[in-house]
């Protein structure tokens, strides 16, 4: 049977939350505030924590911050319970580690889904490590993770006993301005980053697919991050903290290698879509956008399982508005366009999504 700790400042909510939890069969551990939270997890360890953010004598951040730092809490599945609904209170949680939300009131149905998500998918990539002889619940530290990473001298090593981390679609990871703190691994989902100018106005400078690392850039040189990045669907991520992956480079030349190659790989990309944008047609800036995107859409197809539908597959799923910011147009004239290229059966539009049927007339078009 699974323990959870509920900790709750409202007597009501935490009364009735708790009803409903021991109701569906799991033991329950309620706190009247952050403090007193930590210190029946430290007597205890639950299997899952579900906790308020605004509470008295310590809030949900400091008590998330706790079980971070102490080695016999850390890798608790932590669900935040908020009646906030700010961009900045869920991003700072899930900087902080946070697995998952519920935004107060929320039905019964929405907490047992967010329990039971948790707890199901609640995983490591990579083998775990192996608690100590001395103390079971003591974990290795960071200097075993460097260990291993440096013997293995490869990008894998990095998500050598990482925890995975669920985020919702429209999240931001972080935003433009905000100071570096990890590099991110999307493990599943797609997550895009963009940079907006002065009048709000954003362009798309990157997407990412599952088995990719992004946030890399502003780690490296060490500067504020210049874009944001937003979940497009549910995802999966892993943090690796920035004195580690540092660590890694400096002590590893396979590891350097590797992203100075994916460093090298971006901003090409991000020359050529200057460029075309500097000196192509709409046309051209629109059939290539679709090029890159439909290349890139097949090589991560490839990976996938072979009884997926191939024709859903070949479909590029991108809203039309994340598209135009991807050309550099507005919305308007990218339907415009993509309206033509179905008439040249260049391209089907299946609902929102588009798919390429000549790639090779695309590519040798002359617009």
């Amino acid at each position: 049977m699974k323990t959870i700790l509920l900790i709750e400042d409202n007597d009501a909510i935490r009364e009735n939350t708790a009803e409903i939890l021991e109701l569906t069969g799991y033991t329950v551990h309620v706190a009247e505030n952050g403090k007193a939270g930590v210190e029946k997890a430290l007597a205890s360890r639950p299997d899952l924590v579900i906790c308020d953010i605004m509470m008295p004598v310590l809030d949900g951040y400091g008590v998330l911050h706790i079980f971070n730092k102490n080695p016999n809490l850390s890798g608790i599945p932590f669900i935040f319970l908020t009646a906030k609904t700010e961009r900045t209170d869920f991003r700072k949680g899930m900087e902080l580690g946070a697995d998952d939300y519920l935004t107060k009131p929320f039905d019964e149905s929405e907490l047992l889904s967010a329990i039971e998500g948790r707890l199901n998918r609640f995983q490591h990539v990579g083998p775990h490590y192996q608690a100590s002889d001395d103390d079971p619940a003591e974990t290795n530290d960071s200097a075993d993770f460097l260990e291993q990473a440096r013997q293995s001298g490869s990008l894998e090593s990095l998500l050598t006993g990482r925890k995975v981390h669920s985020v919702r679609k429209k999240q931001y990871i972080y935003t433009e301005g905000d100071d570096p703190t990890r590099l991110y691994f999307l493990k599943s989902g797609k997550i895009k980053t963009v940079r907006s100018n002065a009048d709000g106005k954003e362009l798309i400078t990157g997407f990412y697919n599952p088995g990719e690392f992004f946030g890399y850039m502003a780690l490296l040189e060490n500067v504020d991050y210049t874009d944001s990045a937003v979940v497009l669907e549910d995802s999966e991520l892993v943090y690796i903290p920035n004195e580690e992956f540092k660590q890694l480079l400096l002590a590893n030349n396979e590891v350097s290698q590797q992203f100075i190659q994916l460093l090298a790989g971006r901003v090409s990309e991000k020359e050529k879509q200057l460029v075309a944008m500097a000196y192509s047609s709409l046309r051209r800036r629109v059939a290539d956008a679709l090029l890159r995107l439909y290349e890139k859409h097949a090589a991560d197809s490839t990976s996938q399982a072979e009884s997926l539908d191939r024709e859903a597959q070949s479909l590029i799923q991108l809203s039309r508005d994340d598209l135009a910011s991807v050309v550099g147009t507005a919305t308007e004239s990218l339907i415009r366009t993509l309206s033509e290229f179905k008439q040249d059966g260049l391209i089907e539009l299946v609902g929102s999504g588009i798919r390429v049927l000549q790639p090779d007339k695309l590519r040798r078009a002359n617009w």
